[in-house]
């Protein structure tokens, strides 16, 4: 291990993750949930010891990039990477340049993640693409063959809108996010079950069609977000997943930023 190594943070509305690159080389990937009270002194203990149990050294270190969602967050970050890291965090929209082609009407109400996500897409694969994104929000986002951001659509994500049903409805409980193995329920749970799970594949299909028909073109569609897997098993409309195109685009932003060959 180099002593340049790269951490690259996303923070989303959920969860932040944390992850080091050697190069091209994912080292490690850590995950925990947003809070945006959390100091860069309870940051470093919770991060360097789980990089210590994984075996890397958190003074091999030697810079940082950082997306985020939620502005308020961002405080801490760099106040870890500064302090504890010795570096200064670059983060994406500020002073970390995406290096994208946006080709819509507000570039600037685009969250972070999801240019982020284009840029680890675009890097990845060929052709005009269409990236799933099951985070907090599920998120369909749309890359030109020449890595230029067309637009997309934000649907409320899994989670939410089982967290939401069960607050508005009196008898419907928390339920678990799975695979149902019918599509009529014979009971409360495995209804709602079904209801989600069918429901949103229904959607991702659905959207996808619409998005292709829109275009008229053959678009790779890609999913990511842990529940990406989990919904690729229902449909055929997902071609590959990739759980981790959001720091694989955050290696790819610093690396054109420092001007890397690739």
């Amino acid at each position: 291990m180099t002593d340049s190594i790269l951490l690259a943070v996303d923070m989303g509305n959920t969860n932040t993750v944390f992850a080091l690159f050697d190069g091209e080389t994912m080292l490690g990937q850590w995950r925990i949930s947003t809070d945006t009270s959390r100091t860069a002194e309870e940051y470093a203990v919770w991060l360097n010891q789980l990089m210590a149990l994984d075996g890397f050294d958190a003074r091999h270190i030697g810079a940082a990039i950082v997306s985020s969602v939620v502005p308020q967050g961002v405080f801490g970050l760099r106040a870890l990477c500064r302090r504890y890291y010795g570096c200064v965090a670059r983060v994406v929209g500020e002073d970390a340049d995406i290096g994208v082609e946006i080709a819509i009407d507000r570039p600037d109400e685009v969250g972070a993640d999801r240019l982020v996500n284009a840029v680890g897409a675009h890097s990845r694969y060929s052709g005009a693409l269409i990236v799933v994104d099951f985070g907090t929000a599920t998120t369909f986002d749309v890359i030109s063959a020449r890595g230029v951001y067309l637009g997309g659509v934000i649907a409320p994500g899994v989670n939410l809108s089982l967290e939401s049903l069960h607050r508005a409805a009196a008898q419907l409980p928390r339920v678990a996010v799975t695979r149902p193995e019918k599509v009529i329920g014979l009971a409360t749970i495995p209804a709602m079950q079904s209801g989600v799970y069918w429901g949103y594949i229904g959607l991702v299909e659905g959207i996808v069609a619409r998005v292709r028909a829109e275009f008229a073109l053959p678009m790779t569609v890609i999913a990511t977000g842990g529940l990406a897997t989990l919904f690729e098993e229902g449909t055929k409309v997902i071609e590959h997943v990739d759980p981790d195109i959001t720091m694989r685009g955050l290696r790819e932003i610093f690396r054109r930023g420092q001007g890397e060959a690739k």
